[in-house]
Parts: C-alpha cells; structure tokens; sequence
C-alpha cells in the first residue's frame, strides 16, 4: 500500500511539472517534423548545431564520431562538424566558458545533450520560431513561447525580425507574430531548417534509439518464434500421453 501511495504521488508531480513546462507557452505548440531515421535531415541538423548552436551551448554527453550512425565518415566528421582542432573521439564541448556565459547572459547556457527530452520537440520547434524584437530586454529579442528568454535570437538572420501583435477578445489577449524584416530564408525554407536541428536535437538526446527499436524487433520476433516452437512440443509431448 505504502508504495502504491508514493508512486501516485510522483505521478501528481510529474503530471503538475508537465503542466508547468505547458504553462510557459503563451500559444499553441507546432507539431515537430521529428524523422530520426531520416539521415539527409539528421546531417543538416548536425551542421546547424554545430554553427549556430556549439559556440554557447554543448552536447557533452556526445562524442563526434557516434555521427558515424547517421551516414558520416570520419573525414566528413572532422570536415564539417570539427572546427576546433579536437578529435574525432572527442565530446562536443561548448567554446564558451561558464564565467563568460554568466556575464555575457546572466546565466550559464544549458547543455543541449538531452534538451528534446527535457522540453519536447514540439516545445523547441515552436520556441525556435517564436523571437520577435522587443527593446525592453537586454538582448533585445523576447519569445512568445518562453517570456524574458535569456538567449537571443542568433537565427535572425535567416528567419529575419518579427513583430508582436495583441489583440483584445473575449477570450483575452491574443498574441500573435508579424514578420516585419524577411530573412536570407523564405518561411518554409526556415521552418524546414529548424525542422532539421530539431530532429537533430532528439537524435542527439538518445543516438542509439534506431538501434534499440530495431534489437526490440528481433527480441519480439524471436520470443514469437520460441512460443510458435515451444506450442508445437507441448502438442507432441501430451499427444502421447492422451
């Protein structure tokens, strides 16, 4: 009984920290384009993250060469995902330190290594998204999905600057965001783009999912195969025997 109690009350606690994380959005999540066995879109998310996200950011728990599994050789790797003199073997360390990160952003960026499994894809497709101008932070970027967000849009340039609209209805404040400077990137070449180094990030929370799912299969396909066997020697034995 003692132990039914407390695994409802992990339950309540993590059904009230989901709702929590929820709560943060001030509009519907997307659905992410998340395909982890979509090795074209994984690469282009690996050269993305390493651009535009390794610099703040790391992936400390991920080494370069487990890119293997996604379709790279080891010279693909060095080429186009190591620019900073490290090794194949070597983990995908942010260039930042944390004393840098804590002036620079009043906080340490988060390690991104499980960053999919934390918040979701659908919660960082949509955040990735959502940066609109806004002088009245010190970065001078805010988020429709996470308010006062410490990070600043370091995509601008490709998705260009948007606008914060708000309208009064019955149902309250409707936010809503306006792109007001087009970017190097038309919308659906954006999203796209994002869709990319999202299914990289939940790649990257977990890199041997494929390979599980597919040992899962043929653990299934095996226990099937031994119960087909392990019926037909049952009907032997006892047909003998009646």
């Amino acid at each position: 009984m003692k132990k039914i109690i407390i695994n409802a009350i992990v339950f309540v606690f993590c059904l009230a920290s989901f709702k929590l994380f929820a709560a943060e959005s001030a509009i519907p999540l997307d659905k992410a384009p998340v395909d982890i066995t979509d090795n074209a879109s994984l690469q282009r998310g690996a050269e993305s993250f390493v651009s535009y996200c390794l610099t703040c950011h790391g992936a400390s728990f991920m080494r370069y060469n487990r890119h293997r599994d996604i379709g790279l050789s080891n010279e693909e790797i060095l080429s186009k995902l190591v620019h900073t003199g490290k090794k194949v073997g070597g983990l995908m360390q942010s260039a930042m330190r944390k004393k840098e990160g804590e002036e620079w952003f009043g906080v340490v960026p988060p390690d991104l290594s499980v960053i999919a499994r934390s918040r979701g894809a659908d919660w960082l497709y949509s955040y990735l998204r959502a940066f609109y101008r806004d002088d009245a932070t010190a970065t001078g970027w805010n988020n429709l999905v996470f308010d006062r967000a410490a990070m600043p849009h370091v995509l601008y340039e490709l998705q260009g600057e948007q606008k914060l609209i708000t309208k009064a209805s019955d149902k309250g404040e409707q936010k809503t965001l306006s792109l007001e400077k087009p970017g190097e990137l038309t919308s659906v070449e954006y999203d796209k783009f994002v869709g990319d180094l999202v299914n990289y990030l939940v790649y990257l929370g977990e890199p041997h999912a494929n390979s599980r799912k597919e040992l899962g299969l043929m653990v299934m396909a095996f226990l099937f195969g031994m119960l087909i066997l392990s019926y037909v020697l049952k009907r032997e034995y006892w047909r003998d025997i009646h």
